[in-house]
């Protein structure tokens, strides 16, 4: 979404490895320990905001910009709707998937299956919106932004989209040509030497992983 948006931003890595995540530092700014999370320094009023939560930070961002997240009440609640649906279904079910299918000390089949077959169901359920609409709620948003990572996941975890999904497919490689997107899946975030809050161009610092 800052690269959507053309906004200039430092990268803070938090080296989840270390246990940086748990610093009071970053719990000011994130309580539940998790990434992403971004400090605005000319929030409203002018004042210093921090958001947490992807779907807050993409909504924060498109009410701060008027960019990607329409001012329409309508068009607005299709958008809020498809951004739910990944907030509370495909990241949570993927995220659990990959953890049980790559990371979980022992297979568990019961745990793989549940989590799999829903993450199956989640993109029968966007294949079937996306077959007559050009994206999820219509046009481009903070809804596509919130879902193409986690459908990359999915890929990456060996799930054939063309085939079956074909037109989830299609929109993946549409959202994924886009050169803000190109950009943003390509940046390795490196530490920032030091942020300077008063710096009238910093317009935002986004706290997360550090690549590896």
């Amino acid at each position: 979404m800052l690269e959507e948006c053309g906004l200039p931003y430092i990268v803070h890595p938090i080296d989840i490895s270390t246990g940086e995540q748990f610093t009071p530092q970053f719990l000011a700014i994130s309580p539940n320990n998790r990434i992403p999370a971004i400090v605005d320094p000319g929030g409203p009023g002018g004042r210093p905001i921090s958001v947490f939560e992807s779907g807050a930070i993409l909504q924060y961002l498109g009410r701060k910009t008027g960019k990607f997240y329409p001012r329409e009440e309508r068009a607005r609640v299709a958008v809020d709707e498809w951004l739910f649906w990944q907030m509370g279904g495909l990241g949570p079910m993927a995220g659990q998937a990959n953890h049980f299918r790559r990371y979980a000390p022992e297979t568990i089949p019961y745990a793989v299956a549940r989590y799999t077959d829903e993450v199956h169901r989640l993109l029968g359920v966007m294949n079937t919106r996306l077959a007559d609409h050009e994206f999820l709620a219509g046009r481009y948003s903070i809804a596509d932004m919130a879902c193409v990572g986690w459908v990359r996941v999915v890929e990456r975890g060996g799930q054939e989209l063309g085939g079956e999904f074909p037109h989830l497919k299609r929109w993946l490689d549409a959202v994924r040509a886009r050169p803000a997107v190109k950009r943003g899946i390509g940046i390795r975030i490196e530490a920032a030497a030091a942020v300077d809050m008063k710096d009238p161009r910093v317009r935002a610092v986004l706290f997360g992983q550090r690549a590896r």
